[in-house]
């Protein structure tokens, strides 16, 4: 007899669904209720059917940790979309994935100086770091720029297009950063297979190593076992010139990095800690001092992103501890000083003191709008402190939802 094709799809309940997002994570009950601000057996809770649904803004951060886009995807609920509550697609959104799933095949015009097109490129990082609306500011380069290099690319050959194809790897770079924090991951995994194609196709060790920092970003936001982010990381590092060379050192600190983070994501301490001070090792020899142009490597960031890695190890009052010994004022960069602010606010938050997350977002915001605009620890806190949060930051909260422009939830 035929196959029944009309055969009804056995239903998921929300705990299964939360059950295989968590083991798809690669993360444990203890790490997931910590990063949620909940026990373990509150995660065991939910997935054997003990507890339903929570409400929105807890529903919101448990998809988050659990790296869920569509809340559909734990409810079932096709009405709900995590992206509706926590990702705001900025309005040059449409510009961009124009220019990057638009192909010339032709083009008769001479292209611009390899030299003056990588101007053109720091000049966009210089953008990107700087104070205002630095998301805005970069869409408005972004898709000329694109356009521009990948011309050049096609049409010299030689060490002029190893150059422009090194430069356009760069500005794939700006565009995944660009992309993060929006309703578009398909664009963001492009972006960063696109970097690496073309850092590869420039020959350039160090074009490799800042794409597998990129890439290993995106594994993470994927799901990508850490064994895989971690190879693409340390073969990148090995392709890198031995000694102190700045640019190679800065680049292998950089890795390193990568991987200690890659390593926290899974709660293996031990390794993260391991490759941490390896990164911090990198960073002593380059000088206190020492901040790389574009990629901000340096002392400010290795230790400011040990408050991430002691957050994702949920070891929350160990977090705190280097929250409050970070100084990340002199960061020559302010979406990475706004960012850190964001992380050291995610640490108060796992030692459950409202107060300093509401004062720590507040400071972020000042700091660079979009930054904590488009963040989605930020959108999925401020949601829920303003309302449900204690009397003592409700309103506080309601005020830096405002201003966030999130809109109130149904």
């Amino acid at each position: 007899m035929p196959e029944n094709t009309d055969a009804p799809v056995p239903f998921k309940t929300f705990g299964r669904r939360v059950k295989e997002a968590r083991e798809r994570s690669g993360r444990s009950r203890p790490v997931i209720g910590g990063l949620v601000g909940r026990s373990a057996e509150w995660v065991k809770a939910i997935e054997t059917g003990r507890l339903g649904v929570p409400r929105l803004p807890l529903l919101l951060r448990l998809a988050d940790v659990l790296g869920v886009e569509d809340l559909a995807d734990l409810t079932g609920d096709e009405r709900l979309s995590a992206a509706s509550y926590t990702k705001a697609a900025h309005s040059a959104l449409p510009a961009v994935q124009e220019a990057l799933t638009t192909y010339h095949f032709t083009g008769s015009d001479e292209p611009e100086d390899v030299a003056d097109l990588r101007t053109r490129v720091q000049q966009a990082w210089t953008l990107w770091h700087g104070i205002g609306e630095h998301r805005t500011n970069v869409a408005m380069v972004l898709p000329d720029l694109l356009g521009d290099l990948q011309h050049a690319a096609r049409v010299y050959d030689g060490v002029d297009r190893r150059r422009a194809l090194a430069a356009l790897a760069q500005t794939y770079h700006l565009a995944q950063l660009y992309l993060s924090f929006q309703p578009a991951p398909e664009l963001v995994m492009l972006t960063g297979d696109r970097a690496m194609s073309a850092a590869q196709d420039a020959d350039s060790p160090r074009a490799i190593a800042v794409a597998a920092w990129y890439m290993n970003h995106v594994f993470r936001d994927a799901g990508e076992r850490h064994e895989a982010r971690v190879d693409l990381a340390m073969k990148a590092a090995d392709l890198l010139r031995p000694g102190d060379a700045p640019e190679d050192l800065a680049r292998r600190g950089l890795l390193h990095l990568a991987t200690a983070l890659s390593y926290a994501k899974v709660g293996r301490k031990g390794d993260a800690e391991r490759f941490w001070d390896q990164a911090d090792d990198a960073a002593k020899r380059l000088g206190k001092t020492y901040a790389h142009p574009y990629l901000i490597f340096g002392r400010g960031m290795v230790d400011a992103y040990a408050i991430t890695m002691k957050a994702d190890l949920v070891r929350g009052s160990e977090a705190v501890d280097v929250a409050e010994k970070v100084d990340v004022t002199s960061m020559p960069s302010a979406t990475r000083r706004s960012f850190h602010m964001i992380e050291s606010a995610r640490a108060y938050d796992l030692q459950r003191e409202p107060v300093s997350v509401v004062h720590l977002l507040q400071k972020a915001y000042e700091e660079s709008p979009e930054t904590a605009r488009f963040n989605l620890f930020t959108r999925s806190t401020v949601c829920e402190l303003a309302e449900s949060g204690p009397t003592t930051v409700r309103g506080d909260a309601r005020v830096l939802r405002q201003k966030m422009g999130i809109p109130i939830a149904a």
